[in-house]
């Protein structure tokens, strides 16, 4: 009776034990690192708080458990997940057969995860390979999807607490190291209080070395930071040849769209010369036209310098304005504006249907056809707004917006049939967008939270807004337009953090000539891998063209543009360690790898197993099972 009994019982409670027991680690690897972050005060002050994290890495299912003391914000999860993510690509290991486990212990609520996901980073991939940590290394900053480390907040308070901690060597991301600090002074005369706002710039390198003897040092990205704390390099992958970037694929397109172009402009200034238009909307109409052949003039310039996307972006600038001119003309001559309308919904309607239906295969289509969704959805935003200023009776507006919305999509199904020109032979599939699309929007919302988190929402509302149309697009199933928008947002995001408070414009070329550098480095890459990244090449050129005039906001939107063609070269390419002149995945302690070579062929085939070690119950487990054993004793 009592066997009977009993293994019910032992059923059940061995079912009840599974969830606790899926949480509870094999017998991996654990290091310990402490990083600084930030506390807010009772007085609103930001302090510098230095914060233990434990990590343990071990063979798995590809999950990963954060657990903080106190409460942190919820982007500690996604910044986690994120250094998992970026560890298994430097590494080359596949991170869905770990699980890893994050303990984070601070004195105090901290405010943010992002500016922990470097140095998260790291202890993973120490603890995958084994390697042993220096305790007198602390590091501030956000992992990217890349595996640069992105800038941070509070730099300064930071600072301060890896000094607390006992730290000889503080790094902080690259081209932080001027801080500018706000400082508040108060005076009283007589009965009215005078507050005085000034900014002065601190050298952290300077300030931190003269007031504690602390080295602070700037790291460019993983690979940097995995040698300052484990004396190991791993070599950051690299193209092997020459980078040479052009656009020469857009020769073709560019000089058709520039004659178009040329010609409606003269048409449209004929029609203007023969219309019945008064006076004033002549002038007006007519200094218009001149701003649009000043436009096709720097297109034509840009086409002699095979500058050849830099020159189609200026036809389309010429464009809105020529076809604004045209439709007003048309309007004031009494054509009905509704038909404009009707005109500009046909058209995006029948981009819509072609790009809709098209089947991305290879990355170089993935690119250009989210290039396309992006532009037939700001196309509909455009006539929104044109219908908008209908309805208040602003025409002027009202035409300008449908004429905008009209090109934007018809730029749309240029970059389609780009796509459809160098599409591969691989078919990426629509989950796989899907999943890519939402792992780009988390860490952009990362981001963006950790942003406004310190300047305020209300400061920061273009960033928002961008990250909110990413989830838009995700949501209507859009997931090519949702990974680029997200990818914007992030970047977007990430600039703004390295260049908040500098207006010394040989600092900002410096991070500039960083960035460039980076991109050319990556559209390298993704040559090599086989892809033709035509949309990074284009921002690449694009930037270029900011960079050349050199004021301080066009260098700032170079380095957007320099951004946006480093990460969109870097969509669904894999990383791989290199050793020696060849590349493979790494071996670690805890996996086994086996290597198999043919005598006929020179090359290598690297085949990487989990190797399980035995098991043990931990947690909630253990205890479910102890009346099981009580029962069992008895009997």
């Amino acid at each position: 009776m009592r066997k009977k009994v009993l293994m019910p019982l032992f059923l059940i409670l061995m079912l009840l034990a599974i969830p606790a027991y899926a949480q509870c680690p094999y017998e991996g690897r654990t290091v310990t690192l402490k990083a600084p972050a930030v506390s807010v005060t009772s007085t609103g002050e930001l302090v510098g708080v230095p914060t233990d994290f434990i990590i343990t890495v071990a063979p798995g299912s590809g999950h990963v458990y954060v657990e903080t003391w106190p409460l942190t914000q919820v982007d500690m999860q996604a910044s986690a997940r994120l250094a998992a993510e970026v560890a298994g690509r430097v590494l080359g290991v596949d991170m869905s057969k770990y699980d890893v486990f994050i303990q984070v212990k601070a004195d105090s609520p901290i405010i943010g995860g992002p500016s922990a996901g470097g140095t998260m980073t790291v202890g993973i991939i120490a603890a995958i390979m084994g390697w042993d940590i220096r305790k007198d290394v602390m590091m501030t900053g956000m992992i990217n999807p890349d595996g640069s480390i992105g800038p941070v907040g509070g730099i300064l308070e930071k600072a301060s607490a890896a000094h607390q901690a006992g730290a000889k060597i503080f790094l902080i991301p690259e081209g932080q190291r001027i801080q500018v600090v706000t400082e508040s002074k108060s005076r009283q005369i007589g009965p009215i209080t005078q507050i005085t706002t000034t900014q002065r710039k601190v050298d952290v390198v300077k300030y931190a070395q003269e007031r504690w003897g602390l080295k602070v040092i700037e790291v460019k990205d993983i690979y940097d930071a995995v040698y300052y704390f484990t004396g190991h390099k791993l070599e950051r992958p690299k193209p092997r040849t020459n980078v040479i970037i052009n656009t020469s694929f857009l020769e073709s397109e560019a000089k058709k769209d520039y004659k178009e172009t040329e010609d409606y402009y003269n048409e449209i200034k004929r029609k203007l010369a023969e219309s019945d238009v008064g006076y004033s909307t002549y002038s007006y109409l007519k200094a218009a036209l001149d701003d649009a052949s000043r436009t096709l003039k720097m297109a034509e310039d840009s086409l002699n310098q095979e500058k050849y996307y830099t020159a189609m972006s200026l036809d389309f600038q010429a464009r809105i304005i020529i076809r604004h001119v045209d439709w007003y003309i048309d309007v004031y001559e009494g054509k009905d504006i509704d038909d404009i309308f009707s005109e500009v919904k046909d058209e995006i309607k029948s981009v819509e249907n072609y790009v809709s239906n098209l089947t991305i295969k290879g990355v170089t289509m993935l690119q250009t056809v989210a290039a396309s969704e992006t532009r037939i959805e700001e196309a509909k935003e455009y006539l929104k707004e044109a219908e908008a200023s209908y309805y208040n009776q602003d025409y002027w507006n009202a035409v300008g917006n449908a004429a905008y919305a009209y090109e934007r999509a018809k730029t749309a199904e240029l970059w389609a049939k780009l796509g459809e020109k160098f599409a591969g032979k691989t078919v990426i599939s629509r989950d796989a967008i899907k999943k890519a699309a939402r792992d780009q929007l988390d860490n952009a919302k990362l981001i963006v939270m950790y942003i406004t988190s310190m300047f305020g929402e209300q400061n920061l509302k273009d960033l928002v807004d961008l990250l909110n149309k990413g989830e838009e697009y995700y949501e209507d199933g859009k997931y090519s337009a949702a990974l680029f928008s997200a990818m914007e947002a992030r970047i977007r995001g990430e600039v703004i953090l390295d260049t908040i408070g500098i207006e010394n414009v040989s600092v900002l070329k410096d991070k500039l000539s960083m960035m460039k550098e980076d991109a050319k480095n990556a559209i390298g890459l993704a040559q090599e891998g086989g892809t033709l990244p035509l949309l990074s090449i284009a921002y690449y050129e694009f930037a270029e063209s900011y960079e050349a005039k050199g004021d301080l906001q066009d260098i700032i939107t170079a380095m957007v543009f320099y951004q946006y063609a480093k990460e969109t070269a870097l969509v669904f390419q894999e990383w791989k360690v290199k050793v020696g002149n060849t590349s493979e995945v790494i071996s670690s302690p805890i996996v086994t790898t086996t290597t198999t070579t043919s005598s006929t062929t020179t090359s290598t085939t690297t085949t990487t197993t989990t190797q399980l070690p035995s098991t043990s119950i931990c947690g909630p487990g253990i205890l479910l099972l102890l009346p099981l054993l009580a029962l069992i004793r008895r009997r």
